[in-house]
């Protein structure tokens, strides 16, 4: 798990089946724990908002939004594509 606590505290708001006690996995499903499309919309928002980075359309997929790592490393690929 290499994500920052206010990623964590951000995806959780998504995540309504995901308890407090329960952790954060790198490999949750999220869509299992309650994220759902309106959620994603959301949480794109909220992220790229947080992270100053704009998603591309390439990021934009199901498989983006799988786990809570593949998305943590779209947000890093895209934070360091910025940068160059």
């Amino acid at each position: 798990m290499g994500w920052d606590k206010n990623f964590e505290e951000l995806l959780r708001e998504y995540l309504p089946f995901l308890s407090a006690e329960e952790p954060l996995e790198a490999d949750t499903d999220l869509r299992a724990v309650g994220l759902d499309s309106l959620g994603v919309v959301e949480l794109l928002g909220s992220l790229e908002g947080a992270y100053d980075v704009r998603f591309t359309d390439e990021a934009l997929s199901l498989e983006t939004f799988a786990t809570p790592a593949v998305l943590w490393e779209q947000i890093g690929a895209l934070r360091e594509a910025a940068n160059r």
